[in-house]
Protein backbone atom coordinates (compact mmCIF):
# COMPACT_ATOMS: atom_id res chain seq x y z
CA UNK A 1 0.00 0.00 0.00
CA UNK A 2 0.99 3.34 -0.92
CA UNK A 3 1.58 6.07 1.60
CA UNK A 4 -1.68 8.00 2.32
CA UNK A 5 0.55 11.17 1.76
CA UNK A 6 1.86 10.35 -1.80
CA UNK A 7 -1.09 8.25 -2.79
CA UNK A 8 -3.50 9.72 -5.75
CA UNK A 9 -7.16 10.54 -4.46
CA UNK A 10 -9.74 9.45 -6.63
CA UNK A 11 -13.21 10.48 -5.96
CA UNK A 12 -15.79 7.60 -7.60
CA UNK A 13 -19.50 8.27 -7.33
CA UNK A 14 -21.77 5.41 -7.47
CA UNK A 15 -19.42 3.02 -4.90
CA UNK A 16 -22.42 0.92 -3.66
CA UNK A 17 -23.47 0.26 -7.34
CA UNK A 18 -22.55 -2.45 -9.62
CA UNK A 19 -19.71 -1.26 -11.22
CA UNK A 20 -18.46 0.93 -8.94
CA UNK A 21 -18.47 -1.35 -6.06
CA UNK A 22 -15.94 -3.24 -8.53
CA UNK A 23 -13.57 0.08 -9.69
CA UNK A 24 -13.28 0.90 -6.41
CA UNK A 25 -11.85 -2.12 -5.17
CA UNK A 26 -9.78 -2.40 -7.78
CA UNK A 27 -8.12 1.08 -7.23
CA UNK A 28 -7.75 0.62 -3.16
CA UNK A 29 -5.66 -2.60 -4.36
CA UNK A 30 -3.93 -0.64 -6.29
CA UNK A 31 -2.92 1.58 -3.43
CA UNK A 32 -5.64 4.83 -4.66
CA UNK A 33 -7.06 6.45 -1.68
CA UNK A 34 -10.75 6.51 -2.74
CA UNK A 35 -13.54 8.60 -1.19
CA UNK A 36 -16.91 6.87 -2.50
CA UNK A 37 -20.64 8.95 -3.18
CA UNK A 38 -23.81 7.03 -3.37
CA UNK A 39 -26.96 7.64 -2.80
CA UNK A 40 -28.23 4.05 -1.54
CA UNK A 41 -31.49 4.35 -3.81
CA UNK A 42 -34.29 1.76 -3.40
CA UNK A 43 -34.20 1.08 -7.58
CA UNK A 44 -33.15 -2.35 -6.48
CA UNK A 45 -32.80 -4.24 -3.46
CA UNK A 46 -30.57 -2.22 -0.81
CA UNK A 47 -29.09 -5.14 1.06
CA UNK A 48 -27.20 -5.90 -2.10
CA UNK A 49 -24.92 -1.81 -2.34
CA UNK A 50 -25.22 -2.31 1.65
CA UNK A 51 -23.37 -5.26 1.56
CA UNK A 52 -20.70 -3.94 -1.37
CA UNK A 53 -20.44 -0.95 0.88
CA UNK A 54 -19.56 -2.58 3.90
CA UNK A 55 -16.49 -4.25 2.22
CA UNK A 56 -15.01 -1.68 0.81
CA UNK A 57 -15.33 0.40 4.07
CA UNK A 58 -12.98 -2.68 5.80
CA UNK A 59 -10.11 -1.16 3.55
CA UNK A 60 -8.38 1.67 5.51
CA UNK A 61 -8.42 4.18 2.34
CA UNK A 62 -12.21 3.95 1.89
CA UNK A 63 -14.18 6.04 2.76
CA UNK A 64 -17.65 7.33 1.81
CA UNK A 65 -21.01 9.84 1.74
CA UNK A 66 -24.89 8.62 1.56
CA UNK A 67 -26.00 11.48 -0.66
CA UNK A 68 -27.83 12.55 -3.98
CA UNK A 69 -25.72 13.85 -6.68
CA UNK A 70 -28.59 16.57 -6.90
CA UNK A 71 -27.85 18.21 -3.41
CA UNK A 72 -25.56 20.11 -4.91
CA UNK A 73 -24.27 21.97 -1.92
CA UNK A 74 -23.37 18.57 0.03
CA UNK A 75 -21.59 17.08 -2.93
CA UNK A 76 -19.55 20.15 -3.66
CA UNK A 77 -18.94 20.02 0.13
CA UNK A 78 -17.58 16.50 0.58
CA UNK A 79 -15.69 16.96 -3.09
CA UNK A 80 -14.00 19.97 -1.53
CA UNK A 81 -13.06 18.24 1.80
CA UNK A 82 -11.44 15.23 -0.03
CA UNK A 83 -9.60 17.37 -2.62
CA UNK A 84 -9.64 14.43 -5.22
CA UNK A 85 -6.67 13.98 -7.87
CA UNK A 86 -9.21 12.72 -10.70
CA UNK A 87 -13.45 12.05 -10.34
CA UNK A 88 -14.66 8.84 -11.80
CA UNK A 89 -18.65 9.16 -12.20
CA UNK A 90 -20.44 6.36 -12.58
CA UNK A 91 -23.73 6.67 -10.63
CA UNK A 92 -26.92 7.51 -12.04
CA UNK A 93 -30.20 5.65 -12.94
CA UNK A 94 -29.45 2.85 -14.63
CA UNK A 95 -31.72 0.79 -17.22
CA UNK A 96 -33.15 0.96 -20.65
CA UNK A 97 -36.74 -0.63 -19.91
CA UNK A 98 -37.34 1.45 -16.43
CA UNK A 99 -36.73 4.69 -18.42
CA UNK A 100 -40.54 3.78 -20.01
CA UNK A 101 -41.64 3.65 -16.68
CA UNK A 102 -39.92 6.63 -14.50
CA UNK A 103 -38.47 9.07 -17.20
CA UNK A 104 -38.05 12.06 -15.02
CA UNK A 105 -35.83 9.53 -12.49
CA UNK A 106 -33.23 10.21 -15.52
CA UNK A 107 -33.59 13.96 -15.86
CA UNK A 108 -33.16 14.38 -12.28
CA UNK A 109 -30.28 12.00 -12.17
CA UNK A 110 -28.44 11.52 -15.02
CA UNK A 111 -28.54 15.33 -16.26
CA UNK A 112 -29.00 17.42 -13.12
CA UNK A 113 -26.85 15.15 -10.66
CA UNK A 114 -23.71 15.00 -13.72
CA UNK A 115 -24.18 18.95 -14.10
CA UNK A 116 -23.65 19.10 -10.45
CA UNK A 117 -20.32 16.44 -10.49
CA UNK A 118 -19.44 18.65 -13.47
CA UNK A 119 -19.38 21.77 -11.69
CA UNK A 120 -17.03 20.20 -8.74
CA UNK A 121 -14.39 18.99 -11.03
CA UNK A 122 -14.17 22.40 -12.78
CA UNK A 123 -14.30 24.16 -9.33
CA UNK A 124 -11.32 22.03 -7.61
CA UNK A 125 -9.93 22.04 -11.51
CA UNK A 126 -9.16 17.79 -11.09
CA UNK A 127 -6.36 16.23 -13.04
CA UNK A 128 -8.93 14.07 -15.02
CA UNK A 129 -12.67 13.55 -15.46
CA UNK A 130 -13.89 10.42 -16.27
CA UNK A 131 -17.83 9.26 -16.75
CA UNK A 132 -19.96 6.74 -17.64
CA UNK A 133 -22.19 6.46 -20.91
CA UNK A 134 -23.40 3.93 -22.50
CA UNK A 135 -23.47 1.59 -25.94
CA UNK A 136 -27.33 2.72 -25.78
CA UNK A 137 -26.36 5.66 -27.49
CA UNK A 138 -25.21 4.55 -31.07
CA UNK A 139 -29.17 3.92 -30.57
CA UNK A 140 -30.48 3.21 -34.56
CA UNK A 141 -26.99 2.96 -35.64
CA UNK A 142 -27.15 -0.39 -38.01
CA UNK A 143 -22.89 -0.32 -38.84
CA UNK A 144 -21.26 -2.53 -36.60
CA UNK A 145 -18.86 -2.96 -34.50
CA UNK A 146 -19.66 0.52 -33.07
CA UNK A 147 -17.20 3.17 -33.31
CA UNK A 148 -16.45 5.82 -30.66
CA UNK A 149 -16.58 8.51 -34.27
CA UNK A 150 -19.58 7.04 -35.80
CA UNK A 151 -22.50 9.78 -35.77
CA UNK A 152 -24.47 8.68 -32.99
CA UNK A 153 -28.11 11.22 -32.79
CA UNK A 154 -30.74 8.50 -32.99
CA UNK A 155 -30.74 7.42 -29.24
CA UNK A 156 -34.42 5.24 -28.71
CA UNK A 157 -34.87 5.61 -25.24
CA UNK A 158 -34.71 8.59 -22.68
CA UNK A 159 -31.93 6.66 -20.68
CA UNK A 160 -29.90 6.83 -24.11
CA UNK A 161 -30.83 9.98 -24.84
CA UNK A 162 -29.30 11.35 -21.06
CA UNK A 163 -26.26 10.16 -21.90
CA UNK A 164 -26.01 11.37 -25.32
CA UNK A 165 -26.42 14.53 -23.35
CA UNK A 166 -23.86 14.32 -20.70
CA UNK A 167 -21.44 13.45 -23.70
CA UNK A 168 -22.48 17.10 -25.08
CA UNK A 169 -22.31 18.44 -21.84
CA UNK A 170 -19.07 16.73 -20.98
CA UNK A 171 -17.37 18.05 -24.22
CA UNK A 172 -18.71 22.03 -23.68
CA UNK A 173 -16.92 22.13 -20.34
CA UNK A 174 -13.99 20.27 -21.72
CA UNK A 175 -13.48 23.36 -23.83
CA UNK A 176 -14.71 25.79 -21.48
CA UNK A 177 -12.47 25.00 -19.29
CA UNK A 178 -9.78 23.29 -20.14
CA UNK A 179 -10.94 20.44 -17.98
CA UNK A 180 -9.43 17.04 -19.38
CA UNK A 181 -12.73 14.41 -20.12
CA UNK A 182 -13.10 11.08 -20.97
CA UNK A 183 -16.28 9.56 -21.65
CA UNK A 184 -16.21 5.56 -21.66
CA UNK A 185 -19.20 3.52 -23.60
CA UNK A 186 -20.30 0.69 -21.94
CA UNK A 187 -21.59 -2.85 -23.66
CA UNK A 188 -23.86 -5.27 -21.62
CA UNK A 189 -21.59 -5.47 -18.22
CA UNK A 190 -22.28 -8.46 -16.22
CA UNK A 191 -20.47 -10.32 -13.32
CA UNK A 192 -20.49 -11.00 -9.97
CA UNK A 193 -22.28 -8.22 -7.38
CA UNK A 194 -24.92 -7.50 -10.62
CA UNK A 195 -27.80 -5.62 -10.11
CA UNK A 196 -31.29 -7.45 -10.00
CA UNK A 197 -32.68 -6.03 -13.04
CA UNK A 198 -29.55 -7.27 -15.66
CA UNK A 199 -30.48 -9.90 -17.76
CA UNK A 200 -27.82 -12.55 -16.65
CA UNK A 201 -28.95 -12.07 -13.16
CA UNK A 202 -32.89 -12.37 -14.12
CA UNK A 203 -32.09 -15.70 -16.09
CA UNK A 204 -30.12 -17.25 -13.38
CA UNK A 205 -32.61 -16.93 -10.57
CA UNK A 206 -35.37 -17.83 -12.94
CA UNK A 207 -33.98 -21.12 -13.74
CA UNK A 208 -32.92 -22.19 -10.80
CA UNK A 209 -36.77 -21.48 -9.42
CA UNK A 210 -38.09 -23.36 -11.84
CA UNK A 211 -39.65 -20.30 -13.46
CA UNK A 212 -39.81 -19.32 -17.23
CA UNK A 213 -37.25 -16.82 -18.79
CA UNK A 214 -38.80 -13.80 -21.19
CA UNK A 215 -36.59 -13.63 -24.40
CA UNK A 216 -37.18 -10.78 -26.22
CA UNK A 217 -37.31 -10.45 -30.35
CA UNK A 218 -37.74 -14.34 -30.32
CA UNK A 219 -33.79 -14.53 -29.21
CA UNK A 220 -32.87 -12.58 -32.40
CA UNK A 221 -30.62 -10.41 -30.38
CA UNK A 222 -26.84 -9.79 -30.18
CA UNK A 223 -24.80 -8.12 -27.29
CA UNK A 224 -21.49 -7.86 -26.80
CA UNK A 225 -21.11 -8.88 -23.04
CA UNK A 226 -18.26 -7.41 -21.13
CA UNK A 227 -17.07 -8.58 -17.55
CA UNK A 228 -17.07 -6.13 -14.72
CA UNK A 229 -13.44 -7.17 -14.18
CA UNK A 230 -12.01 -5.99 -17.65
CA UNK A 231 -14.69 -3.19 -17.12
CA UNK A 232 -13.33 -1.58 -14.45
CA UNK A 233 -9.32 -2.61 -15.75
CA UNK A 234 -10.27 -0.58 -18.79
CA UNK A 235 -11.45 2.56 -16.62
CA UNK A 236 -8.07 2.78 -14.27
CA UNK A 237 -5.67 2.16 -17.46
CA UNK A 238 -7.58 5.54 -18.79
CA UNK A 239 -7.14 7.10 -15.74
CA UNK A 240 -3.60 7.53 -17.28
CA UNK A 241 -4.31 8.50 -20.63
CA UNK A 242 -5.47 12.18 -19.80
CA UNK A 243 -6.67 13.86 -23.23
CA UNK A 244 -4.82 16.81 -24.46
CA UNK A 245 -6.38 20.07 -25.72
CA UNK A 246 -4.71 19.67 -29.82
CA UNK A 247 -1.82 22.34 -30.66
CA UNK A 248 -3.39 21.65 -34.33
CA UNK A 249 -7.20 21.07 -34.41
CA UNK A 250 -6.45 19.84 -38.26
CA UNK A 251 -3.79 16.98 -37.22
CA UNK A 252 -6.26 14.83 -35.12
CA UNK A 253 -6.56 11.31 -35.68
CA UNK A 254 -9.79 10.84 -36.74
CA UNK A 255 -10.20 7.42 -35.55
CA UNK A 256 -8.83 9.18 -31.91
CA UNK A 257 -12.06 10.37 -31.20
CA UNK A 258 -10.25 13.31 -29.50
CA UNK A 259 -12.08 16.27 -29.83
CA UNK A 260 -10.39 18.95 -32.45
CA UNK A 261 -10.64 21.68 -29.93
CA UNK A 262 -10.62 20.41 -26.48
CA UNK A 263 -8.91 18.00 -24.38
CA UNK A 264 -12.01 15.60 -24.31
CA UNK A 265 -12.40 11.90 -25.70
CA UNK A 266 -15.34 8.85 -25.94
CA UNK A 267 -13.97 5.57 -25.48
CA UNK A 268 -15.53 2.45 -26.02
CA UNK A 269 -15.21 -0.40 -23.70
CA UNK A 270 -16.40 -3.42 -24.81
CA UNK A 271 -15.24 -7.61 -25.23
CA UNK A 272 -15.57 -6.71 -29.67
CA UNK A 273 -17.28 -9.91 -29.49
CA UNK A 274 -20.85 -10.36 -30.87
CA UNK A 275 -22.98 -13.27 -28.67
CA UNK A 276 -26.11 -14.48 -30.27
CA UNK A 277 -28.97 -14.21 -26.90
CA UNK A 278 -29.58 -17.73 -27.16
CA UNK A 279 -26.29 -18.93 -27.37
CA UNK A 280 -26.05 -17.02 -23.76
CA UNK A 281 -28.83 -18.56 -22.36
CA UNK A 282 -27.56 -21.99 -23.61
CA UNK A 283 -24.10 -21.07 -21.95
CA UNK A 284 -26.04 -20.47 -18.44
CA UNK A 285 -27.93 -23.77 -19.24
CA UNK A 286 -25.15 -25.87 -19.98
CA UNK A 287 -23.53 -24.01 -16.38
CA UNK A 288 -26.41 -24.60 -13.99
CA UNK A 289 -26.84 -28.22 -15.77
CA UNK A 290 -31.05 -27.23 -16.09
CA UNK A 291 -32.84 -25.88 -18.78
CA UNK A 292 -34.97 -23.06 -19.25
CA UNK A 293 -38.27 -22.73 -19.81
CA UNK A 294 -38.52 -20.59 -22.56
CA UNK A 295 -41.09 -17.70 -23.00
CA UNK A 296 -40.49 -15.90 -26.20
CA UNK A 297 -41.70 -12.45 -26.97
CA UNK A 298 -41.47 -9.60 -29.38
CA UNK A 299 -38.94 -7.19 -29.06
CA UNK A 300 -39.54 -4.22 -26.46
CA UNK A 301 -39.70 -0.43 -27.44
CA UNK A 302 -36.06 0.98 -26.82
CA UNK A 303 -34.61 -2.41 -27.29
CA UNK A 304 -31.47 -2.73 -30.06
CA UNK A 305 -31.11 -6.17 -31.92
CA UNK A 306 -27.62 -5.94 -31.32
CA UNK A 307 -24.67 -4.34 -29.94
CA UNK A 308 -20.54 -4.90 -31.13
CA UNK A 309 -18.08 -2.75 -29.65
CA UNK A 310 -15.28 -1.74 -32.02
CA UNK A 311 -12.35 -1.20 -28.66
CA UNK A 312 -9.17 -0.90 -30.90
CA UNK A 313 -8.72 2.82 -29.27
CA UNK A 314 -8.93 1.70 -25.80
CA UNK A 315 -6.46 -0.80 -26.78
CA UNK A 316 -4.30 2.00 -28.28
CA UNK A 317 -4.58 4.22 -25.71
CA UNK A 318 -3.53 1.29 -22.73
CA UNK A 319 -2.25 -1.39 -24.64
CA UNK A 320 -5.18 -3.44 -23.08
CA UNK A 321 -8.03 -5.40 -24.56
CA UNK A 322 -10.78 -6.69 -22.59
CA UNK A 323 -10.67 -10.45 -22.82
CA UNK A 324 -12.86 -12.64 -20.39
CA UNK A 325 -14.92 -15.46 -22.51
CA UNK A 326 -18.60 -15.05 -21.85
CA UNK A 327 -18.89 -18.95 -20.25
CA UNK A 328 -15.66 -18.00 -17.90
CA UNK A 329 -18.06 -14.88 -17.04
CA UNK A 330 -20.98 -16.65 -16.25
CA UNK A 331 -19.53 -19.52 -14.33
CA UNK A 332 -18.47 -16.57 -12.03
CA UNK A 333 -21.43 -14.95 -11.65
CA UNK A 334 -22.97 -18.37 -11.15
CA UNK A 335 -20.63 -18.95 -8.24
CA UNK A 336 -21.32 -16.26 -6.99
CA UNK A 337 -25.34 -16.18 -6.79
CA UNK A 338 -25.55 -19.39 -5.85
CA UNK A 339 -23.00 -18.15 -2.52
CA UNK A 340 -24.92 -14.70 -1.77
CA UNK A 341 -27.96 -16.17 -2.19
CA UNK A 342 -27.41 -19.89 -0.67
CA UNK A 343 -29.16 -21.94 -3.69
Amino acid sequence: MQDNAHARRVFVTGTAGFIGYHLAKLLLAEGFVVHGYDAMTDYYDVSLKQRRQAMLLQHANFSTTEARLEDAERLYEVTTGFAPDVIVHLAGQAGVRYSLENPRSYIDSNIVGTFNVMEAARRLKVQHLLMASTSSVYGANLDMPFSETDKADTQLTIYAATKKANESMAHSYAHLWDLPVTMFRFFTVYGPWGRPDMALFKFVDAILEDRPIDIYNHGDMYRDFTYVSDLVRGIRLLIDAVPERPADPGAVDEGDSLSPVAPYRVVNIGNSEKVRLLDFIDAIEACLERKAKRNYMDIQPGDVPATWANAELLHRLTGYRPETNVREGILEFVGWFRDYYEK
